[in-house]
């Protein structure tokens, strides 16, 4: 009488155990803002604007969209409040400033069906945050006095905290 060997039956659960193990996600490791780098964003940012004599909203929001940081000046309009968030929120989620996402999609006819989606807003102001090239979340200004003000607030603003304006 034969008795099986061990040595297949070793060498399936060694190949299977493997298998489990390299099957096994890994986490993801991402760079995130933090409360303390949205503040001192939101700073520099009101702070860029005040130097032009300029009143404005500013928003920064992480990399997930969520709301970080907000401040409104006292005669900014309730509405810029919506749109600095809604800019921010396009800037993140297109990885460029809403600006150029708005030249973009006015640009390709089929892009019309953008300004369907609430929480974007296709005008200049929103400008993503980035480390390295990593978007970490973003900054939206309303208020200032146009688009091309409200943006150079919160580039000024990156390039003062962070050293790289993008």
């Amino acid at each position: 009488m034969r008795l099986f060997s061990i040595k297949p039956v070793g060498g399936f659960l060694l190949m299977a155990s493997a298998h489990a193990f390299a099957a096994q996600p890994a986490p993801l490791q991402q760079s995130n803002m933090s409360l303390n780098l949205a503040n001192a964003l939101l700073e520099a940012t009101m702070s860029a604007c005040h130097a032009q004599g300029r009143s404005a909203v500013a928003a920064v929001i992480d990399r997930g969209g969520h709301l970080l940081s907000l401040q409104r000046d006292d005669s900014v309009g309730p509405h810029n409040t919506d749109a600095a968030v809604k800019k921010a929120f396009t800037a993140l989620s297109s990885k460029t400033p809403s600006r150029i996402f708005a030249e973009n999609a006015r640009k390709n006819p089929e892009s019309n069906n953008l300004n369907t989606i609430d929480s974007l807003l296709l005008i200049g102001g929103g400008v993503p945050v980035k480390v390295g090239t990593e978007v970490i979340g973003a900054i939206g200004v309303g208020g200032a006095g146009g688009s091309a003000i409200d943006e150079g607030c919160a580039l000024q603003a990156i390039d003062k905290v962070l050293g790289t304006a993008k």
